[in-house]
């Protein structure tokens, strides 16, 4: 049940084109809010049946025809908004369209906010928070699996998991309250193990939603890779052998790559978003000094970053990274990257003769190695399956759902919560302390479901939504 009200503009009748703009065969204009009805004798000069499809005219104000199609009512709370709502199916021509609106304008209605009308389903408790993002997702989805994993959120598996942890939150917190309230049992209760115990299982029944949603958010937003590295060490080339296609430019010129260059590809389901960047190196060209500015930022924000090595010149690998990041000419131009997310690719192994492979870090603060030829595209399946490993992506056709970065941190500030309470249990007996940790954990799965959700929190959301939604 959201704790949110609906406002006074929030009761008004809205109205939006759902369709997007352009010539179609079909355009829909969507309206929603208490004279729905009233607007729809307005315009069709009868009282629709609900949920039945009429086949009629559309008229104007002025009683002329603007179009004809399908008129579809649907009183609430038996609607998607959970109000009264009238569809008008006409044809897609701009004009048309537009007088149509125009006519619903006229007969009272205001046009809709972006997202207003998921937002109205959300405030009147047909869906809740993660089911309205699944909305935008679905239809923002790169991929068969993003559509999946979204159709699988707005049908409520993401909401079921998150309310069953709360629910066993909130029973441990009654049995804690009893243990509080009778005094003169508190320690048996307390020393007797259930609570530690039903916390445990709680912890973990958390971390297996973390799993999930993490496998969520790769699904949804994918991983950013930025190719780096010195001019000429084959990073065009790379980027059009992951690409499949020849969108940079492959120059034997030094310099050629002035700006950074774009492509998305699928991974089994995980968008990559893959970025090649100017060559590294101290320059006079004033066009080139920005698009080495460019290339620096990009690198900084990366998820992973593929040092591009010509190996035919140069060799670098664990043992001297961090010599050859600082050496002159190089070291000068301030290139901040933490060595975990940096992995070395030895490039044009068609040159030196040697396999490609896949070199495994010795330690964890070394960098893997992968030795390919991105001009003769070898090794780059190598790349590819290294890239959903480190990023600890699974493809799966069974279960998943869609989950954004605000629930990660969401569900992460929650877990802290639960090892918190632990600690006070284990070392303090402090049944107090725990029953507070366990409050701060089930408002932060509120904030997952909306349950707790301010205000600006919403508008962010449904600000992000197109209009008709």
């Amino acid at each position: 049940m959201s704790i949110l009200t609906l406002t006074a503009s929030d009761t008004d009748t809205i109205c939006a084109i759902t369709t997007p703009p352009g010539r179609s065969g079909v355009g829909i204009i969507r309206i929603s809010g208490p004279i729905a009805a009233l607007i729809a004798q307005k315009i069709l000069r009868f009282k629709p049946k609900p949920r039945y499809a009429h086949y009629c005219p559309f008229f104007e104000t002025t009683s002329e025809i603007i179009d004809q199609g399908i008129a579809l009512y649907f009183p609430g709370p038996h609607s998607f908004t959970g109000e009264d709502v009238l569809e008008l199916q006409g044809h897609g021509g701009y004009f048309v369209l537009d007088s149509l609106l125009q006519a619903v304008l006229a007969a009272g209605a205001r046009i809709a906010r972006p997202g207003e009308f998921t937002e109205r389903a959300f405030l009147n408790d047909k869906i809740d928070l993660t089911q309205a993002e699944a909305i935008a997702d679905l239809i923002d989805s790169s991929s068969r699996e993003a559509a999946r994993s979204a159709i699988r959120t707005l049908q409520g598996e993401f909401s079921r998991l998150i309310d069953n942890l709360a629910d066993s939150i909130v029973h441990l917190r009654v049995y804690l309250e009893a243990a509080i309230d009778f005094t003169d049992e508190e320690i048996d209760f307390l020393s007797e193990g259930r609570i530690s115990e039903k916390l445990a299982n709680i912890t973990e029944q958390l971390d297996n939603i973390l799993a999930q949603a993490k496998q969520g958010a790769l699904i949804k937003e994918g991983m950013s890779v930025v190719i780096a590295g010195k001019p000429n060490a084959g990073k065009s080339s790379l980027l059009n052998a992951l690409a499949g296609k020849d969108s940079a430019i492959v120059t034997e010129i030094e310099g050629t790559t002035r700006d950074i260059l774009s492509e998305q590809i699928n991974l089994d389901g995980m968008p990559l978003h893959i970025t090649d960047t100017a060559g590294l190196r101290l320059s006079t060209d004033i066009v080139e000094q920005e698009g080495i500015r460019r290339a620096l930022l990009a690198v900084k924000n990366a998820d992973r970053v593929l040092l591009m090595i010509d190996s035919s010149k140069e060799k670098v690998d664990q043992t001297n990274l961090t010599d050859y990041l600082s050496a002159p000419g190089f070291g000068e131009l301030g290139l901040c990257v933490d060595i975990s997310r940096v992995t070395i690719i030895q490039n044009k192994a068609d040159l030196t003769g040697e396999d490609c492979v896949c070199i495994p870090a010795r330690k964890p603060s070394d960098p893997t190695i992968i030795r390919i030829s991105a001009k003769q595209s070898s090794g780059i399946e190598l790349l590819k399956q290294y890239l959903k490993d480190c990023m600890g992506f699974q493809a799966t056709r069974e279960g998943g759902f869609i989950a954004r970065r605000r629930h990660l941190e969401a569900l992460t500030q929650a877990r802290a919560c639960l090892v918190q309470a632990a600690i006070q249990l284990d070392q303090h007996s402090a049944a107090e302390l725990v029953a507070e940790d366990l409050r701060h954990a089930h408002q932060y799965l509120g904030e997952i479901t909306g349950k707790f959700s301010t205000d600006d929190l919403l508008g962010k959301i449904f600000s992000s939504f197109c209009v008709g939604k």
